[in-house]
């Protein structure tokens, strides 16, 4: 081989090499943009129990390495359709929050980005062909914690303080009452609802104003309330979230609402192109893993044995489907 042959050797192969250099670096922003872009708009706070599920799910999703994930706060109503827009104009091809009170807008963003895939909190139906709803069906372990009340009141008057009375409050309360019920039959409900998805000062005073009627219990569907119970020494049962470790001689039980069976599955069909206008409801119950009672932790020992082996039955019947939480979306109402 002559000293030319060499040399032009040399040089193809350092061309081949930086070729497949550029290659490697081309290659790693394509397998970052193979990541799912996903926005959420949430109108309260993260750290309001309902959209603190939500965003923990996708966090969970985050920290898989599966999507890019942004997210507005305290949007208000007037404002959600133009955050909307806008996430579907910055290129997200997910796009996830709670419409029930800006319904009309939010339908309307949909059809306006059909390649855009929605999943909005609603109490509505399907829209064809990219907009799916979900809801917090947890009425469930709401029962079985209607349960653990309706044995450990000793006054026999539980008070629940709720945000506004609509479906999505209603049969969480309805479900929890009939819980209590079936254990107490002389157990009486006081209720109130503030007005608010996230004001604990004003939950805390109607909580106290309940305690002064006789309530020993306390259904907390909003924060603020295990505040009151706390500070009067009363007990309180969760929703939503688990707060036992902030209370710990107060928090009885907790219904708690997973996101992830919604979210993972919502994601999943996005990314094979398989997304399509359907309720999510469903994957928030018990059998989908979408909702369960949280364990009972301090309260172990504290809670009658008996009472326990009714719930503990009772949470196998339902997950066997030989007992059916009735859905009833209707308004509570008290009944001392």
């Amino acid at each position: 081989m002559n000293m030319n042959e060499s040399r032009r050797r040399i040089v193809l192969c350092a061309c081949a090499a930086l070729a497949f250099g550029a290659s490697l670096i081309a290659a790693g922003p394509a397998t970052a943009q193979q990541k799912m872009k996903v926005a959420a708009i949430y109108t309260v706070p993260v750290e309001q129990q309902w959209v603190s599920r939500i965003h923990k799910a996708l966090n969970a999703a985050v920290a898989r390495g599966e999507i890019e994930y942004k997210f507005s706060e305290n949007v208000s109503n007037a404002d959600y359709e133009r955050v909307m827009r806008q996430y579907a104009e910055q290129g997200n091809t997910f796009i996830i929050g709670e419409s029930f009170a800006v319904e009309a807008a939010a339908r309307k963003v949909a059809k306006d980005y059909p390649k855009v895939s929605f999943l909005m909190g609603s109490s509505g139906k399907p829209q064809e062909p990219n907009l799916a709803v979900f809801d917090n069906y947890i009425q469930e372990p709401a029962y079985l914690t209607g349960m653990v009340a309706g044995g450990m009141t000793k006054s026999n008057v539980i008070g629940m303080v709720g945000g506004y009375p609509i479906p999505e409050v209603n049969r969480l309360m309805n479900a929890f009452m009939e819980g209590a019920r079936e254990v107490n039959p002389k157990v009486k409900f006081t209720i109130s609802f503030i007005g608010s998805w996230f004001d604990p000062p004003k939950a805390k005073e109607a909580a106290f104003a309940m305690i002064d009627k006789g309530a020993d219990v306390l259904y907390a569907e909003r924060f603020g309330v295990s505040d009151a119970a706390k500070e009067k020494g009363k007990l309180a049962i969760g929703n939503v979230i688990d707060t036992q470790d902030k209370y710990p001689d107060t928090v009885v039980a907790s219904a708690l609402w997973n996101m992830e069976p919604t979210v993972d599955r919502a994601l999943k069909a996005v990314k094979e192109g398989k997304f399509k206008a359907e309720d999510y409801g469903s994957y928030s119950t018990m059998k989908h893993k979408g909702s369960e009672l949280a364990p009972l932790g301090t309260f172990e020992k504290k809670i009658p044995a008996d009472l326990v082996k009714k719930v503990k039955d009772k949470e196998k019947a339902i997950l066997d489907g030989k007992f059916t939480v009735k859905v009833n979306d209707a308004e509570p109402k008290s009944t001392l």
